[in-house]
């Protein structure tokens, strides 16, 4: 027998991915989004604080309407499940944005090119994330100990992820990229943000569709880490759903405002690290001690604060000296 309940209806399910579609709509056709321009930090910070307002509004909203139809009890605990599992998700995605640094910095991608290749790699990782939120949604439905696993999986993660924070993947070796330069014709510079060209009648590809795929496979390697998280504080596949969407679709716009800053944050990793560690902690102790979702939300909070603080105190005394 399944253990998975939701309260969310077939419209409301309709009505958020109609919202998702009219969002990723409008900026790759209204705003700019197929358009090659360099985001200033102005219009970064604008979205990030537009995307952070629209999860808090989804989220409220949700409370008002469980808290008519449902009772003040589930719209408490399902409104504090959402706003930890977006906590939780956009803190992991935050990862993201140091990989993301890193390939186009090795692959030189003017500023100005960034913006649309990010957004296909946020249409390429919102549909990974909704195959793997379904096949998790079915595995905990159907084997309760595959929570578990997660749980052992993420502490591993964490401790792995602890002990190299320091080091830095060689692009050069990476499997994927190796593959695809021993099997495509391949143009030697960018074509604006064309994925492939034709030259003398054969078809190219260029360094752009190389920069989206290592992009998009980034994406596949953090949703493994950020899916089975969430199962810690819901398996509530609506509210596993909506928190994730919302940190992925608020993460383009938080690279562009701290990728020039990434190496200030130099504890961030770590801070991550504990947070996954604690996570996958949380769940496998699950059958001795059930921690309030209130505390979740504290402890990743105060992890995540404390790591960007010191971060920041530590670049302070220690000015960039510009190498990478």
């Amino acid at each position: 027998m399944s253990n998975i309940e939701s309260f969310a209806t077939g419209p409301m399910w309709a009505g958020f991915i109609a919202f998702v579609i009219v969002m990723l709509a409008l900026d790759l056709f209204v705003l700019g989004g197929n358009k090659a321009h360099r985001v200033s930090v102005k219009e970064a910070g604008s979205w990030v604080v537009a995307w952070m307002l629209l999860a808090t509004t989804f989220g409220a909203l949700l409370w008002w309407y469980l808290d008519g139809t449902a009772g003040r009890e589930v719209a408490n605990r399902k409104a504090l499940e959402f706003f930890t599992g977006y906590l939780i998700e956009q803190t992991l995605s935050v990862d993201n944005m140091f990989v993301f640094v890193m390939i186009f910095t090795y692959f030189a991608v003017p500023p100005e090119l960034q913006r649309r290749v990010l957004l296909y790699g946020v249409i390429g990782a919102i549909v990974m994330r909704a195959g793997m939120i379904m096949a998790g949604v079915w595995l905990v439905s159907e084997f309760a100990w595959v929570l578990y696993v997660f749980g052992l999986f993420l502490v591993v993660t964490g401790i792995k992820m602890l002990v190299m924070a320091d080091q830095k993947p060689d692009l050069e070796k990476n499997p994927l990229l190796r593959w695809l330069r021993g099997h495509m014709r391949i143009t030697p510079g960018f074509h604006g943000e064309a994925f492939f060209v034709r030259i003398n009648g054969l078809r190219y590809a260029t360094p752009m569709f190389l920069v989206l795929m290592m992009i998009e496979a980034s994406d596949l390697v953090f949703a493994v880490d950020s899916i089975p998280a969430i199962f810690a504080v819901t398996t509530d596949p609506f509210i596993v759903f909506t928190s994730n969407i919302f940190a992925i679709m608020g993460l383009r716009a938080l690279y562009f405002l701290l990728a020039g800053m990434a190496e200030r944050f130099h504890l961030l990793k770590y801070g991550l690290a504990l947070v996954l560690v604690f996570i996958g902690g949380k769940m496998l102790a699950m059958p001795w001690f059930h921690m309030p979702v209130q505390w979740s939300l504290l402890i990743v909070g105060s992890i995540i604060l404390v790591s960007i603080v010191l971060s920041l105190k530590m670049t302070a005394r220690q000015p960039s000296r510009g190498d990478s």
